[in-house]
This record gives C-alpha cells, sequence and structure tokens, in this order.
C-alpha cells in the first residue's frame, strides 16, 4: 500500500464523497428554498426526488461509459458535470429550473461512485483492493450522517446557493489532482455497441419504481402511484427479459446476480442500503418532529455513527485479507442488529445517550459489511469487467436506500394513523422494520465465502467472465 496508491484513492473517493454528500445536505434546506421559491415544502421536495431519480438512472450506464471512453476520462467529465450543474443549481431563478439543473446533477453524480470504485479496482490489483475499499468504503456510511450537519451549519452562515457552492472547490481539486495523481485506464479492447434498448427499459424502469415508491410516503393520488410501480416493474421485468435474451452485451447482465458470490452480495448491499439510507430517514425526521431539536443537533447526534464507520474501517483494513467474508459480514449484520434494537423503543424513556451508543454501534457494524463484499466481488472479476461489476454494485446499493427509504415511509404512515398523537411510538414500530430488513440480510449472508480470500494472478480469469 505505497503512498501512489492512496493519493489515487484521496482524489477519487473526493468524488464519491461530493455526489453522495449532496444527496442529503439539501434536505435540510427545504424550508429556505420554499421561502425563495414561494413555494409550499411538497413542492420543494421534488429538488431531492429529482436528485434521487436521477442517479438512479444514470448508474447502469457507468459501466459501458468506462469500457468506451476509458475511466479516467469518464470519472473526469461526469466531476465536471457535477460542477457545472451545481453552479446553474445555485444561480436558479424558480422552482422548475432548479429541479431541471438537480436532474442534470444527479446524472453527473450517479456515475462518480461506480467509475471511482472501478478505476480504484483495476490501479490497486487484487492484492490490495481489499485493504483500499475497506477504507474509502466508509464514505457512502459517513456522507448520509454528515449531510444534515453540514447543511445546516451552512445555512446558519450563508444563504440557500451554498448548499450548491460547496462542491466547487472540492470539485475543482479532485479535477486538479485526478490529472496529476490518476492514471489512465484505457478503455476496453473492442468497442462494444450501447445496449439502446437496454437503456431505455432498466434506467426509466428503475426511476419511475422508485417514483412510485416514495410517492406513497408523500400521500400522491393513489392511481399515479399504482400505475409508477406497475410501469417500474413492467419495464424492469421487460429488461430481464432483454438481458437474457439478446446476443449483445446488455447494459447489465442479468445472469451475472446467479452467479456465487455475485447474487448474495446483492442482497447484503440492498439490504445494506436500505437500512443505513432508511435510519437516516426516520431518525433526523424523528429528533425534529418528535424531539424538538434543530437540524444542527439532530446532526449532531447522528454523529456517533460516523464515528464507528471510521473505527469499523480501520477494524476492517486489518482483517480483510485474513478472515473470512462470511465471518466479518455476519458479524456486522450482528452488530447492526445491536445497535437497532434500542431504536426499537424509541420515547421520553430512551436517553440521548442510549441513542448515541446505539449508532456508535450500527456505524461499526455497517462498515464490516460492504467492504467485505465488494472485496469478494472484485476479486472474483476480470479487470476487463471492473467498470460494469463496480456499475451493478453501486445501482444495487442506490436501489436499496431508495425503495428502503420509501418502504420505510409507508410504514411510518400507517403506523402514525394508528398511534395518533404518540409520535415515538409510531417511530419505534417502523424500527421493528429495520430490525426485520437486517435478520434478512443475515440469512443471505451465511451463504457468503467460508474461507479467506485467495490470491489469484492478475492474469487469471473466473470462469464466470468467459
Amino acid at each position: 500500500m505505497d503512498a501512489a496508491l492512496w493519493r489515487v484513492a484521496f482524489v477519487l473517493v473526493l468524488g464519491t464523497f461530493m455526489a453522495t454528500l449532496d444527496g442529503t445536505i439539501v434536505s435540510v434546506g427545504v424550508d429556505a428554498l420554499a421561502d425563495r421559491f414561494d413555494a409550499p415544502v411538497t413542492d420543494v421536495q421534488w429538488a431531492t426526488t429529482a436528485y434521487l431519480l436521477a442517479v438512479v438512472a444514470a448508474v447502469p450506464a457507468s459501466g459501458w461509459l468506462a469500457d468506451r471512453f476509458g475511466g479516467r476520462r469518464t470519472w473526469l467529465v461526469a466531476v465536471a458535470g457535477f460542477l457545472l450543474a451545481s453552479v446553474l443549481c445555485a444561480l436558479a431563478w424558480s422552482l422548475p429550473s432548479l429541479v431541471v439543473f438537480r436532474v442534470l446533477q444527479g446524472l453527473a453524480g450517479g456515475l462518480l461512485p461506480p467509475t471511482g470504485q472501478a478505476l480504484l479496482a483495476r490501479v490497486a490489483g487484487r492484492e490490495r483492493i481489499g485493504r483500499l475499499i475497506s477504507v474509502v468504503g466508509v464514505v457512502p456510511l459517513l456522507s448520509p450522517v454528515l449531510g444534515p450537519p453540514v447543511g445546516g451549519a451552512l445555512l446558519s452562515a450563508a444563504d440557500w446557493p451554498w448548499l450548491f457552492y460547496v462542491n466547487v472547490p472540492i470539485g475543482l481539486a479532485a479535477i486538479v489532482l485526478a490529472r496529476r495523481w490518476v492514471p489512465v485506464v484505457p478503455p476496453a479492447e473492442g468497442r462494444v455497441a450501447f445496449d439502446v434498448r437496454g437503456a431505455l427499459l432498466l434506467s426509466p424502469g428503475l426511476a419511475v419504481l422508485v417514483f412510485g415508491l416514495t410517492g406513497v410516503g408523500d400521500a400522491r393520488p393513489v392511481p399515479l402511484v399504482a400505475a409508477a410501480v406497475l410501469v417500474g416493474l413492467g419495464m424492469l421485468v421487460g429488461f430481464v427479459v432483454h438481458g437474457l435474451r439478446t446476443s449483445r452485451t446488455p447494459l447489465i447482465d442479468p445472469r451475472l446476480f446467479a452467479r456465487p458470490p455475485f447474487g448474495v452480495a446483492a442482497l447484503a448491499l440492498v439490504v445494506l442500503g436500505a437500512s443505513v439510507f432508511g435510519t437516516m430517514f426516520l431518525l433526523p425526521l424523528y429528533l425534529q418532529t418528535g424531539g424538538g431539536l434543530t437540524a444542527w443537533q439532530a446532526g449532531l447526534l447522528l454523529a456517533p455513527q460516523g464515528v464507528g464507520a471510521a473505527a469499523g474501517s480501520v477494524l476492517v483494513n486489518r482483517l480483510i485479507d485474513t478472515t473470512a467474508p462470511r465471518t466479518l459480514v455476519l458479524s456486522g449484520i450482528g452488530l447492526v442488529a445491536l445497535g437497532t434494537a434500542p431504536l426499537t423503543q424509541l420515547g421520553p424513556a430512551l436517553p440521548d445517550a442510549a441513542v448515541a451508543v446505539a449508532l456508535l454501534v450500527r456505524g461499526l457494524g455497517a462498515a464490516m459489511i460492504g467492504a467485505p463484499v465488494m472485496n469478494t466481488v472484485y476479486r472474483a472479476v476480470a479487470p476487463a469487467r471492473l467498470p460494469r461489476a463496480a456499475g451493478a454494485l453501486n445501482l444495487l446499493n442506490t436501489v436499496g436506500g431508495g425503495i428502503g427509504t420509501a418502504v420505510l415511509a409507508v410504514v411510518l404512515r400507517q403506523r402514525s394513523a394508528v398511534r395518533g398523537p404518540d409520535v415515538a411510538a409510531a417511530f419505534a414500530d417502523t424500527f421493528w422494520w429495520v430490525l426485520a430488513l437486517v435478520l434478512v440480510a443475515a440469512a443471505g449472508a451465511t451463504r457468503l465465502p467460508r474461507r479467506p480470500p485467495v490470491a489469484r494472478p492478475a492474469h487469471e480469469k473466473d470462469s464466470a467472465d468467459a
């Protein structure tokens, strides 16, 4: 693990940090945006929803773009596009213009995590990717925690455009340093035609499905929500049929999910995304509505989860090459479950200190899940297939977060109707569902490899890649 590799990791993680942070930092500015554009909060929420839908739509194309134009070039263009869209968001003159610019921002931001991970895996090689991903993989866990307090701090010192201007210095530094430190990874040999039919089915299908599910929590008209869910599911089924029948390279190969270890890895990442992002949706909402805290105060109470994730990344960095993936992941899931259990008892009787300790334990456990899963997959995939594998993994985590949040919003709405004025009880009931998601992940993780990763020659390709 030489200094040159750590420099590459630092640069690439800047892009991931910028994109994932922006997904949550704007959520605390909803009231400020509503005042600026003289619009109801429900309409302003589209600034957040549009970003999420655009990210979901962009991720599937990341693998093909990296294959066609090269990983570093794709990443640099995505960072530049994200910066331009951020400036446009800050200069938005109306709510519709802000929503449009947020879509552009999400399309660029959706490319950054998968292309960055694929680049990093290619540069590090199979021997070093485990230890490296254990460090950089903590960034998606930190971003939901840091978003609310960073957004609150910005709004306390400056006006709403700085929610977007804050990306400019980070992005410029990433571009300058990437051109200096990140090596050029050439495009894949032999140009593969873009899967137009697959793109028209997969990306819009995911976006429409997530739109429909989030609409249930937002109390949108039932016919619209039902139609969106059915259309989204229909398009995804159509994509699977197309992916299995086409003689060309599909945007994401459905057969990939039937090959070990990708299938169980997929389940673990989907549930991890649902648990992490679902909790970061529920807890800030409870702390501000039921606990009467400001966004800044709620963010401080959530900070222990980030501390736990950082500590977990250090632990995983030491164990990832010598410990079986199943052992690490099941241990992490156990810690997440242990940290979730106290949240099922939310209320005046549960002190803030207990919430903080629970989040610390959850963060520690979450860091022990993602890195071993990604390391298992990246070690089993030939270098030429890394961009598409990274795109699939990030898609699963993103979709898991979006769908998990939507499902928990529906559950919270139903429990609130049952519990009435007892807000804490409604949130406590919803966290039982979070705990159930964690147990589902545990069942899938039992199928992960039982032995530590085995070093393989760099030129060797897994039979599944043939």
